[in-house]
């Protein structure tokens, strides 16, 4: 029976039954039961289903009051300022936060630490929880955002416990802040637990919180746990930073430094003689405090806290001044996992033409990729006070280039307080090169930009501003070009920056090297695009070594004001005369060839042919191969497993046998049982059993394993039957030639024949299949021997030279032999089977008793009764290969004698 065609919905009904449809997802108060979790659930794959439905991405689905609202999604790139977005599961706190700029008289002096600080011993018990915050193990993965966070109450787990009067009141719960759990261990001793980045178990490092019920003039302890850095910068001398609403207010003053018996440790594990491995250590940081007033409300942080609410008030402020606004745009480069906008500034000057616009360079500066590096914000925060300012110097960048500037990479990370991941649980500075648009926006987009930008002009920088927990001063990475056209040009523009900043930045800490691990940064993708000069600007958390500055902290002026001296080493750069490039290039040719010579201890040229990036250490600062791969999400979703990580056990230093042992050309051997030395006995025997008999020509199988030395009248056609293989005959060669009296030749010299020299014409050794073959006649000048060479009988007709193998520099050269001696000699280079003779010409040999020495030689003969007098070994004849032969390491070549 014929189905009755089904009618086109249009899009007024589709709008009206979906209306209908999403007024059922309101909030019930009689279904207590239905969450709030899965009304959002709900609401999302209606919002999907719209889509789908109506084939266009135009037309959102809103909620207000519960009610359903359609409408038009805005342009891609529109600006606005929308209040942050959290992780539905998020508590989030009402109160405003907000601190003034404050910049101290004088330089705050570090903390000089006595190496006699103690640890103050805990009381007994478990101690008191007075905070907890544990909403990010709710999820084990993001899966939808919302302005404000959860909506459930923030205040059923703030206290576990009624605080009595001298119990501090801690909270994390706004915007960058971070601190899971506070245990009250004595009356003012607390040991705090840090959050790690969300849907992740690692890194902790960024701290900040707030106080409140103190007790001025008293001295408390705070004591976090769960650090997991083996080095920090308090251990020489940073400290902590305080903020006091109340000084604030009456007295003007913002972030100091505070804190005394600062110590930073290894926390001490149950088991002394386990040994875990260094990401399973955790770490602690201790200090004291006075707070200055009683009942005040206090913050404590590892640096100058920048939230993603402040990059947008500043934003706004920019937009909102008719003169910046002519030379700077604001716009959306993407949305965030959350839904925060990414935004970019272009900021130019306006041409007359389009195509002056065009033709201008452009430079790219990015920051904020990880969410705890805060000074990185404050840096950029600088630079854009600088460029955006009616100073000559910012009209002169203005005129002649293109800056395209990303203030915030990461903008989910900052408002949720991570320290270095995003909500895809992953360190975005390492996913440059993905290609998973829609787990990865920030990264994939600004890379994007940036492409498209190489292709319309020429980019002639890209900075990447980060912050460094464990070096002090301000310094770079860059990217060794190996180019002798730009050689050392990625050197000149971090020379500048030390010359125009010679009390913050420091030049020696400056590193060019291009790690494997470092593949999917952004320093290290944009060059691969092709920007010559492209770097990471680290600054410390701590402060500066260097000058008049040495052994203070660096304040958020210090930081701006590297901003500016970027700008202004960038007028240097590519000033036109370019009489200062060139001095700086002669200065690190210079700076180079002094730092080869005191680690090579030898004058080397710099125009050798190697890296100098090859002397350097590595640009590690922190580990993030835990945070590799596909985003959290994603592997719970697909139900993939991450990672087990397994106890890594040390590895033990081989001996060199094991290594030799481990080797490609020893596998097929090393399964074999080890033959012991062969006594005449079982010699008789194996020759009964393995020998050809009546002629007959021996197969490959009866090869397999063996190592065959066949005499001057074996038949050329049997050997040519044998399969070719590397010989190995140089392992045992000497033992068997001093334990088994077949080896040894006859007194004299005399070489046998008959029946006995028929009976001895092979001698076999455990080794790989092997073919001996008779390449063309060589060059009259090849070789020089080595040693001597016993005389021939008329029933020999060639000699196998059977070198070991050639180093790539090996030098060889061949003559004719030197004349022999009276007697045989019996050096480890030289061994006579018989009626056959295999000499090993070799400048490296595998084991001891393989030296080409004359000592060997003189022992040997000394044993032999042979030598005399030390005198009659002719020294000359071991002197060093000459002269470079293609091809030799790798096969054997005999030589006829005539």
């Amino acid at each position: 029976m014929p189905t009755e065609p089904q009618t086109k919905r249009t899009p007024g009904a589709v709008i009206r039954s979906l209306r209908k449809t999403c007024k059922t997802l309101g909030p019930d108060e009689s279904n207590s039961e239905q969450t709030e979790d899965e009304l959002a659930e709900r609401r999302q794959s209606v919002c999907m289903n719209l889509s789908q439905t109506l084939r266009t991405t135009q037309l959102l689905l809103n909620f207000h009051g519960g009610q359903p609202v359609f409408i038009l999604r805005p342009p891609s790139d529109l600006v606005n300022f929308l209040r942050p977005r959290w992780p539905v599961e998020c508590e989030v706190i009402s109160d405003s936060i907000q601190h003034i700029e404050w910049e101290p008289p004088e330089p705050e002096p570090f903390h000089k630490p006595s190496h006699k600080e103690s640890l103050i011993p805990a009381e007994d018990g478990p101690g008191n929880v007075v905070y907890c915050s544990d909403f990010a193990t709710k999820h084990l993965y993001f899966t939808c955002s919302r302005v404000g966070g959860s909506r459930g109450s923030t205040s059923c787990a703030k206290f576990l416990d009624t605080p009595p009067d001298i119990t501090l009141e801690f909270e994390s719960r706004f915007e960058s802040g971070n601190l899971q759990k506070a245990v009250q261990v004595g009356a003012f001793d607390y040991e705090l637990t840090l959050r790690t980045d969300m849907y992740t178990e690692k890194h902790t490092q960024w701290f900040y919180f707030r106080l409140r019920n103190m007790k001025a003039k008293m001295i408390y302890r705070f004591t976090i746990t769960n650090l997991m850095k083996a080095s920090s910068l308090y251990s020489l001398g940073m400290r902590p930073l305080l903020y006091s609403e109340r000084a604030a207010k009456e007295n003007g003053v913002g972030w100091h430094r505070a804190g005394s018996n600062i110590r930073y440790y290894q926390n001490c594990s149950e088991d002394s003689n386990e040994n875990n491995d260094d990401s399973d250590r955790l770490y602690s940081l201790t200090w004291t405090l006075r707070f200055p007033y009683d009942s005040d409300t206090c913050y404590l942080a590892h640096c100058y806290p920048y939230t993603y609410s402040r990059l947008q008030y500043y934003l706004k402020q920019i937009t909102s001044n008719p003169a910046v606004a002519s030379y700077c745009e604001v716009r959306t480069l993407c949305q965030s996992l959350a839904g925060n906008a990414v935004y970019v500034i272009t900021i130019t000057s306006r041409g007359t033409s389009q195509e002056e616009v065009r033709n201008k360079k452009a430079v790219v500066v990015t920051a904020r990729v990880h969410p705890g590096e805060t000074n990185g914000s404050w840096m950029m925060e600088g630079f854009l006070d600088f460029l955006l300012g009616d100073s000559d110097d910012a009209q002169v960048l203005r005129d002649n280039f293109v800056f395209k500037v990303v203030p915030m990479l990461n903008p989910d990370g900052v408002v949720v307080g991570n320290y270095r991941c995003s909500l895809a649980g992953r360190d975005l500075n390492r996913n440059y090169k993905t290609l998973l648009k829609d787990s990865f926006p920030c990264v994939w987009h600004t890379r994007n930009m940036v492409e498209r930008l190489v292709a319309e002009t020429e980019v002639v920088l890209y900075c990447d501003f980060h912050g460094h927990n464990r070096k002090n001063n301000v310094f770079m990475y860059g990217c060794d070009s190996h180019s002798k056209l730009f050689k050392f040009q990625e050197r000149v523009f971090p020379l500048m920056m030390s010359k125009n900043a010679r009390n913050k930045f420091s030049y020696k800490s400056c590193r060019f090297k291009v790690q494997k691990s470092k593949e999917g940064t952004g320093r290290i993708v944009m060059w691969r695009l092709g920007i010559k000069n492209s770097y990471t600007l680290e600054a410390t958390f701590g402060g500066s070594t260097l000058d008049d500055r040495k052994g203070t902290h660096f304040t958020t002026g210090d930081l701006k004001s590297m901003g500016f001296y970027f700008c202004d080493t960038l007028l240097d750069f590519c000033d036109p005369d370019q009489t200062k490039v060139n001095h700086c290039l002669a200065e690190v040719s210079t700076l180079l060839k002094t730092e080869i010579r005191k680690k090579m201890s030898k004058t080397l040229d710099t125009d050798g042919s190697f890296s100098v990036s090859d002397l350097e250490t590595s640009t590690s600062g922190s580990n993030s191969s835990d945070s590799d791969g596909l985003p959290v999400h994603l592997l719970h979703q697909q139900r993939i497993p991450e990672k087990t990580h397994f106890k890594k056990k040390k590895k033990k230093l081989k001996s060199r046998k094991e290594r030799d042992r481990l080797q490609p050309s020893r596998e097929r051997t090393s399964s074999r049982t080890k033959e012991s030395c062969l006594s005449p006995e079982n010699m008789d025997e194996v020759r009964s059993q393995e020998s050809p008999v009546g002629g007959q020509k021996r197969g490959k199988n009866d090869l397999k394993g063996t190592c065959v030395v066949s005499s001057p009248t074996s038949h050329p056609e049997e050997e040519d039957s044998q399969d070719d293989c590397i010989p190995c005959m140089h392992h045992k060669l000497k033992h068997l030639y001093e334990s088994t009296p077949y080896m040894k030749p006859p007194s004299g010299g005399a070489v046998p024949s008959g029946d006995k020299a028929v009976s001895n014409r092979e001698v076999r050794c455990s080794c790989p299949p092997l073919s001996l073959k008779v390449p063309p006649p060589c060059s009259p000048v090849l070789m020089q021997p080595l040693h001597y060479t016993p005389p021939l009988s008329s029933q020999q007709g060639s000699t196998f030279l059977a070198p070991y193998r050639f180093p790539p520099s090996g030098f060889i050269k061949m003559a004719t032999p030197i004349p022999p001696t009276s007697s045989v000699s019996t050096s480890s280079n030289c061994s006579v089977f018989k009626d056959k003779h295999v000499q090993w010409v070799s400048g490296n040999f595998p084991t001891k008793g393989f030296s080409t020495s004359v000592t060997d030689i003189t022992r040997a003969r000394r044993r032999e009764g042979t030598l005399k007098d030390s005198s009659e070994v002719d020294a000359s004849s071991f002197t060093p290969l000459m002269g470079k032969t293609k091809g030799l390491s790798q096969r054997w070549h005999p030589l006829e004698r005539k």
